[in-house]
């Protein structure tokens, strides 16, 4: 890996280009004019951290700019972007242009074992190169002779080990690492073993203060001119250092990219891929309002605010588009990056996918829907275990709850899931009628039968036939309602032929209720199911979007706080009422404490 600790400028002086440590190394590349999408393969001649001398057919000029990314050794995702200084044309017989490039920013490449080993067998004699060529190298390198005798320590394995050079040279390797795989599994003696790089090896070595610390290691026999092994090198990489980079942000659910100072993309994790649909390899180098078209690409564009601020601007609620160009509500929070000497070097930024389906998966517990009820509660999950055989079993059902805990909608899939699924559902709100109506509506007129009078059943009766009668807030009905009530349940059920659901606030155990009380189920409140809260909130926000063309994606962990600590007497109903208010203040993004009911925040 090159480094250099020179700030990266177009304009260089002459004497400070020479102070540049150049390495020959012959990497294959491709190049890309900045404004083309076309791309000419090149061979670079030598390279240091801010600039790059290659041939290439390309059609170039001086001051053009250009992308420029290694294509072999797995290293295509480290893209660059530069300058053209000066160009040379082709000379004796060679067709390709010999050019010279100024990188914007320092590139942080690492160089291929194979590229450094074939680098040292071009010092003849020598087991290890010149050390200008080792101190250019971010990671840590050592070289040792036939008897494992150390011959090179550069600068980056003093800085990971704690020894310097001069105490390091002549002694054997396992004296001054201490490593975990220093005896039978010794890495460097198996490649020399058998003649071949042995790569990135994960172990522990020991730092000269005693501190164990670790590292990625990777290690290539040395060969002379008539290819006798003549000792080793080996690669040291601390694991520190790799969880700055691509391999741990592969492994976090956020979306993350970095942009240069020119606006384009530098990195794009595996999660960023996943949201937007778009590759990696496809969107490098571009600008990022061509890849995310942000609703708030331009003025307030979030990595913008935070270079000005100095400061990371933090959970804003956007909308990008993805591949298929459809509309993907993120939250973000982006930051400047600058380099070890204080330069701007661009910024990053990170992104969560707020779409309900996304953020459903990612709750605790096992997420569980009947009909248009969701829930992960333990409470919850009970009365759900038992529905199917209630369903089944076509018996009468009391339910039995505080208002709004959802008892009509348990209703409803109690009668989806039954044998009378086809037939009606007939709804009375019995707490809306009157005594005298509710008796006219449910029974009708009524027939002499064994010396009494048995009702027939009335216009709600006779529409519900084959299908389900819910009764809503039946409460303790007047005794002549009861009566009646009692008596066609009592007939013969091929006559009637209506299966009822009634709802209760008071779970009273009146003899009334006898016949509906076969099978009776209590609703647990909100309070009593707080799981529950970011699920509902995000399944009516769903609504809202779907329904009112509301933009809202998502709550705060402030918000969803303040809700937990409320008590909710109006249970799920009075949850409802809520996310509908915060959704008219917050209009777009993500509800905020400032969106809930002022009686709500009060309480707090």
């Amino acid at each position: 890996m090159l480094k250099h600790n020179l700030p990266c400028e177009f304009m260089k002086k002459k004497d400070e280009r020479r102070n540049f440590t150049r390495m020959p190394f012959n990497l294959s590349l491709r190049l890309r004019e900045s404004l083309s999408n076309l791309t000419f393969p090149a061979i670079s001649t030598d390279i240091h951290a801010s600039g790059i001398q290659l041939e290439t057919d390309a059609p170039i000029s001086p001051r053009m700019s250009i992308e420029i990314w290694p294509e072999d050794y797995g290293l295509d995702a480290h893209y660059a972007h530069g300058e053209i200084c000066w160009v040379k044309p082709p000379l004796n017989g060679n067709r390709k242009n010999r050019c010279g490039i100024s990188f914007k920013r320092q590139i942080d490449w690492p160089i291929p074992l194979p590229v450094l080993t074939q680098r040292y067998s071009a010092y003849k004699g020598e087991i290890a190169p010149p050390k200008f060529i080792l101190d250019s190298i971010v990671d840590g390198i050592f070289t040792v002779d036939q008897n494992k005798r150390i011959t090179s320590f550069n600068k980056a394995v003093e800085l990971l080990t704690g020894w310097s050079e001069k105490d390091a040279l002549g002694k054997i390797c396992s004296e001054v690492f201490k490593s975990n795989c220093c005896d039978t599994n010794c890495v460097l003696t198996e490649s020399i073993r058998n003649q071949r790089a042995v790569e990135n090896r994960t172990v522990f070595i020991t730092h000269a203060n005693g501190k164990r610390i670790g590292a990625t290691i990777s290690a290539t026999p040395l060969f002379d001119e008539d290819n006798n092994v003549v000792g080793g090198v080996q690669v040291f990489r601390s694991v520190q250092s790799l969880l700055d980079r691509a391999v741990i942000l592969d492994n976090i659910s956020d979306g993350v990219f970095t942009v240069d100072t020119e606006w384009k993309l530098t990195s794009f994790n595996r999660a960023a891929e996943q949201i937007t649909g778009r590759s990696r390899a496809d969107v490098i180098g571009k600008p990022c309002h061509e890849v995310f078209q942000a609703s708030i690409c331009g003025k307030t564009c979030a990595i913008a605010a935070s270079i000005n601020s100095g400061q990371p601007d933090k959970n804003r609620c956007i909308h990008i588009k993805n591949v298929d160009d459809v509309k993907v509500p993120i939250s973000i929070c982006a930051a400047p990056m600058y380099d070890t000497a204080g330069n701007l070097i661009g910024g990053v930024e990170t992104f969560r996918d707020l779409r309900p389906s996304t953020a459903l998966e990612t709750h605790q517990y096992k997420q569980r829907r009947i009909g248009d009820i969701i829930t992960k509660s333990p409470a919850m999950n009970k009365v759900f275990d038992i529905l199917p055989d209630i369903a089944e079993k076509d018996q009468n059902v009391l339910l039995v709850g505080e208002s709004g805990t959802g008892k009509q909608l348990i209703s409803r899939a109690i009668h989806k899931l039954s044998p009378r699924k086809d037939g009606p559902m007939v709804v009375v709100k019995c707490g809306e009628l009157s005594d005298p109506i509710l008796k006219e509506q449910l029974f009708g007129a009524s027939v002499l039968k064994n010396g009494g009078a048995i009702p027939l059943g009335g216009d709600l009766f006779n529409s519900a036939r084959g299908g389900l009668l819910f009764l809503d807030q039946i409460g303790k009905p007047p005794l002549a309602i009861q009566v009646k009530l009692l008596q066609l349940l009592e007939r013969d059920p091929a006559e009637t032929n209506v299966r009822i659901i009634a709802t209760s606030a008071t779970g009273s155990e009146d003899k009334s209720f006898y016949k509906l009380n076969v099978t009776k189920i209590e609703m647990p409140s909100l309070r009593n199911r707080v799981d529950d809260i970011q699920l509902l909130v995000e399944h009516f926000l769903e609504e809202l979007n779907r329904e009112k063309k509301r933009d809202v994606w998502g709550i705060s962990e402030e918000a969803l706080r303040t809700l937990m600590a409320y008590d909710f007497p109006g249970n799920i109903r009075e949850l409802q009422n809520i996310v509908e208010y915060a959704s008219i203040l917050c209009v777009s993004g993500m509800i905020q404490t400032q969106h809930l009911p002022p009686a709500l925040i009060a309480d707090q």
